[in-house]
């Protein structure tokens, strides 16, 4: 995708930003996968990635907290007027624990430190990262239409919501985007979720495109987490889990490499063929992985290729719930 010319470029919905093909999600970057990494070379990694086409950054308040969003600011401040920035808003620390506040006047207050932190005046595309059940989502909406009205926002986004509540707030403020996980190894957007957003003309913004790195054929039942690494608490990652998972990784080997492609490569290339508004934003730390990420909008899928995948991987029952309990009772609400 070096160059980011016009054909590695897609529109998140029917009115939405002109991005990348292919986003950089910037959480591991600060948190979740691991202690935090050098700033400098973050920085200079998301550099990079723009060098290389990328014009898509997804962060969010709590990842660190506040620190992502730190961390994306200085990065792209030099060339802001180039890229697109998507954050989110709602989920906060207490005592070392995650609580949901979507509170209007906690948007409001919230959205001016993502502002300062990310060193812009607009933020182009701001979600409500996890439906909070104890505030309507109309009011959600109205608020961050509010926002758009004013300027400080450009476009309204959910993350890991439900189609129904997606629908009502569309009702109030359009919905360009909706981030949820989706991959070769989680399936569950296709059941409604993108029928929906094409009905409704918003974008779909898939994270974890590898699986949490699983697809890359990186990971086994061997493979061990630093402490801090949030995979150690999700059932999917369990040890014999991945020992059962390993099929579906080998099966995608077996046809990437009869593409010249990566196992990686060829698991974000089959959601860029799934529809032509969706824009995987897959994370990575490393230079060489980055560069391997993006390859991925280069391989070309035919309709056999993309038969072939869906009759082999159709075979193969995933193991492991992708979220600890807690967690999933958060999401698709």
């Amino acid at each position: 995708m070096a160059g980011g010319g016009a054909t590695w470029r897609r529109t998140l919905g029917e009115n939405g930003p002109e991005v990348s093909a292919i986003g950089l999600g910037c959480m591991g970057m600060s948190y979740g996968y691991g202690p935090a990494h050098d700033k400098a070379e973050m920085i200079d990694l998301i550099r990079s990635a723009f060098d290389q086409g990328v014009t898509f950054f997804d962060t969010a308040q709590a990842y660190g907290p506040w620190a992502n969003e730190e961390l994306v600011g200085e990065a792209l401040e030099s060339i802001r007027d180039q890229v697109v920035i998507a954050t989110k808003f709602g989920i906060y620390y207490e005592n070392g624990e995650q609580t949901l506040d979507s509170r209007p006047e906690q948007i409001t207050e919230t959205v001016e430190g993502s502002l300062m932190r990310l060193r812009t005046d607009t933020i182009d595309l701001l979600y409500q990262h996890r439906v909070d059940p104890n505030v309507p989502i109309e009011d959600v909406a109205g608020t961050v239409k509010e926002l758009i009205d004013d300027g400080k926002v450009r476009h309204f986004g959910m993350s890991e919501a439900g189609v129904e509540t997606i629908r009502m707030a569309h009702g109030v403020q359009a919905v360009t985007a909706v981030q949820s996980e989706y991959s070769l190894w989680w399936r569950e957007p296709e059941e409604e979720l993108l029928a929906a957003l094409e009905e409704l003309g918003a974008g779909f913004v898939p994270f974890s495109p590898l699986g949490k790195g699983f697809l890359t054929g990186k990971i086994d039942e061997n493979t061990r987490f630093d402490s801090s690494d949030f995979r150690n608490r999700v059932p999917r990652f369990d040890p014999e889990a991945r020992k059962a998972n390993r099929s579906l990784v080998e099966v995608l080997a077996q046809i990437a490499e009869r593409k010249g492609a990566t196992p990686a490569q060829l698991a974000i290339g089959w959601l860029l063929a799934q529809r032509p508004w969706i824009v995987p934003i897959p994370g990575t730390t490393k230079p060489h992985r980055l560069e391997e990420n993006l390859g991925a909008a280069d391989i070309e899928l035919t309709d056999e290729d993309l038969n072939e995948i869906e009759s082999a991987t159709s075979q193969i029952e995933v193991r492991g719930d992708r979220y600890p309990a807690e967690l999933q009772a958060r999401v698709g609400r």
